[in-house]
């Protein structure tokens, strides 16, 4: 069975659960009084929400091939949902106080000292790490079953853009009504620039994607040393700036190329995950005290240096530890996902990662710009300089999450696809739970 069909099945089940409990309900098993095992005869609304819920979540965790690691999962929704919190924290568009103009600033350039809040959510090392090892074993299985690699290639990036089409397409519009209507150039670049930021991510990825024949075999220590060379010229030698930009492919090489490690089986010791981690903490608490690279490992606005962009050599060593951190945590992530509940949200998630991804910035936004009609809002148009606009700004994430959830309803079919027929999700869950043939058990299990 192919990976793809893997990954799919659990999915086609969450899109049978999002129309509604009579279909679970129809996949649930009855008892001997005709009643559905696990139904509530009275019971009141929120008693029984809460048992569909559960009900739907054991019936994507039944859909699950048993031979899926779920830690892989797990790992790239915790790297996503990163990346989301850590945008929706540091990233501040104050309004400008002769007009509405808006411009973006950062709580890290006014309180130095909160750059730790970095640490725990630039995550997008994990994302590569987890991007390599499902990109090199997926390559590996399309060999074996004389897939091309052309085919396979189309396979794995069609998903990853098809949800950029409708940013493209939202954010061209929007631009030339904000202009049409007088809004400042300045503004508009402001917006734009934070709206499509995500795609340089999309891009790299894609190439390192598309190279993963040359990839699946080099040794992460490769573009390590090209990364250290490049800040050496750059740092040390007084080379251009511009000559940074190499480790915009080699920095982020580097984890994926331990993801190709992961699947050729070198990195399963523990011991691998504690040199990981261990090492790349070391080499970045030296590199940040000793050399004088930023403790931020996001980019500060008014910043001389930024560890991210582009990547700078403590950013990868801070990424190599963030990728020990990983591997020393599957095998906890594997015994959590074996709850039907934290599963389910695990996989509802990856249903739509490129949607939250692609779409929280303009969640933020689009509540900005929306509240901006009542004043300047501490949280979300003030200066972030203290300690009360962060308690502010924590205070708006649900409102965020919620604008977040619009543009979900509303664009996650661009990466999901249209909705099945009626009644498709529960062939689906019936299928997996008769019996298998002893060929079907043995391709769940390739």
């Amino acid at each position: 069975m192919t990976e793809r069909t893997r990954a799919a099945r659990p999915e086609r089940v969450w899109r049978g659960v999002h129309r509604g409990a009579a279909q679970v309900d129809a996949a649930t098993p009855a008892g001997r009084d005709g009643q559905r095992q696990g139904a509530v005869q009275v019971a009141p609304a929120t008693s029984a929400t809460g048992s569909r819920i559960r009900r739907s979540a054991a019936q994507v965790d039944a859909a699950t091939p048993a031979g899926r690691d779920r830690a892989v999962d797990a790992l790239r929704a915790f790297a996503i949902l990163g990346v989301v919190l850590g945008h929706w924290l540091v990233t501040a568009l104050v309004a400008d106080g002769d007009g509405g103009g808006l411009h973006t600033a950062s709580p890290l350039h006014h309180m130095p000292w909160l750059a730790p809040i970095s640490w725990a959510f630039q995550t997008l090392a994990v994302f590569f790490l987890v991007g390599g090892h499902v990109a090199t074993r997926g390559y590996n299985s399309a060999r074996e079953r004389g897939t091309t690699y052309t085919q396979w290639l189309a396979s794995r990036l069609s998903r990853l853009f098809r949800p950029v089409a409708a940013v493209l397409s939202l954010w061209t519009v929007a631009s030339v009504l904000l202009l049409l209507s007088g809004t400042e150039t300045d503004t508009v670049r402001t917006l734009l620039k934070l709206a499509l930021s995500p795609l340089w991510f999309l891009l790299v990825f894609a190439a390192l994607t598309a190279a993963t024949p040359l990839l699946r075999r080099l040794h992460p220590l490769w573009p390590l040393a090209v990364v250290l060379h490049v800040d050496l010229l750059r740092f040390g030698l007084g080379a251009p700036d511009r000559l940074g930009w190499v480790n915009l492919a080699a920095g982020w090489m580097v984890p994926f190329t331990v993801g190709a490690a992961w699947t050729r089986g070198e990195l399963e010791r523990r011991r691998a995950g504690w040199i990981l981690l261990t090492g790349g903490t070391a080499a970045t608490a030296a590199l940040i005290v000793r050399a004088g690279y930023p403790a931020s490992m996001v980019g500060v606005p008014g910043a001389g240096v930024s560890n991210l962009n582009p990547p700078t050599l403590a950013a990868v060593t801070f990424g190599l530890a963030q990728c020990g951190l990983a591997l020393l945590l599957r095998e906890p992530l594997r015994r959590a996902m074996r709850r039907p509940l934290a599963w389910a949200a695990v996989a509802l998630l990856n249903l739509s990662a490129m949607t939250i991804f692609l779409w929280h910035q303009t969640a933020l936004m689009a509540t900005t710009a929306t509240a901006l009609t009542a004043g300047h809002l501490p949280g979300l148009h003030t200066a972030p300089d203290n300690l009360a606009w962060v308690a502010a700004r924590l205070a708006w994430l649900p409102v965020f999450a919620a604008a977040l959830t619009l543009c979900w309803t509303a664009f996650r079919t661009y990466e999901q696809g249209p909705r099945r027929p009626k009644g498709h999700a529960s062939r689906v869950v019936r299928t997996h739970r008769s019996h298998e043939s002893p060929k079907t058990k043995a391709q769940n299990h390739a």
